[in-house]
């Protein structure tokens, strides 16, 4: 049983203000649990119900265990049918982000992008294209916000998601940056060669006009029917197999 105290504490991590004060995050379900479990993130503690299947406990010895009831889990969970499994996760501090880490592959640039379920999503498609850095604008919504950890469904534990100045990154980056904009070149005869920046705006502003006039090639993805704008993580999805199909030529 979870004494108050623990359920005040993990519920607060459902708010970024405490995420960042006690530096953790929680992971839900096993699936998402294991692949943290298996990956560069410390998992500290997985609280699991008591009817759940107890094979997760053999998850590992460097992990606590903490069975509790349905009504506890109810209370932690951020879901509305809480699954039998919730992992406390600590924040991890990243090395700072060098020109040379990003060299030879493509990298996928967030500015100002809002919406929990995109920024999951986004996080979930660069994992099955292979990209393994997203750099998001300070502004960009939180990665360990509950509904982002819940829509990469465990892609998380495999991509870092760095926070920066954007405008000062593209500046000094020295890596050719492609902009996701309504005019410019086509993305389907684009050479995107083997490396660069993506950059992908906000849902309803795109990308701002500082961070565009450090845009060294606009691309479109063309239009063929009458909808106004792609949803920027069905955008980014398209981006992220264009750069995969040019370098696997």
């Amino acid at each position: 049983m979870l004494s108050k105290s623990q359920i005040n504490l993990l519920k607060s991590l459902q708010h970024k203000k405490f995420r960042t004060e006690h530096g953790f995050f929680l992971v839900e379900g096993r699936k998402s649990i294991y692949e943290f479990a298996d990956s560069a993130y410390q998992v500290d503690t997985v609280y699991q119900t008591y009817t759940s299947d107890p094979k997760l406990l053999n998850l590992s010895r460097k992990i606590n265990f903490q069975q509790i009831s349905l009504n506890d889990l109810e209370k932690i969970s951020s879901l509305k049918t809480p699954q039998d499994a919730i992992a406390l996760v600590k924040i991890p501090d990243w090395p700072a982000l060098k020109t040379e880490t990003l060299r030879k592959s493509f990298t996928l640039v967030l500015d100002g992008v809002q919406d929990p379920g995109n920024l999951g999503t986004i996080i979930r498609t660069a994992d099955w294209f292979g990209i393994r850095n997203i750099i998001c604008s300070e502004d960009t919504v939180d990665v360990y916000n509950p509904k982002v950890v819940q829509a990469t469904m465990g892609s998380l534990s495999r991509i870092k998601v760095h926070y920066t100045n954007l405008e000062a990154l593209l500046r000094s980056t020295g890596l050719p940056v492609y902009g996701a904009l309504l005019n410019g070149n086509n993305i389907y005869t684009t050479n995107f060669g083997d490396e660069g920046l993506i950059v992908m705006g906000n849902e309803g502003n795109g990308i701002r006009p500082v961070i565009e006039k450090l845009v060294s090639r606009a691309i479109t993805i063309p239009r063929a029917g009458g909808a106004e704008s792609l949803n920027v993580a069905i955008a980014a999805a398209i981006f992220c197999s264009e750069v995969t199909r040019n370098t696997l030529k």
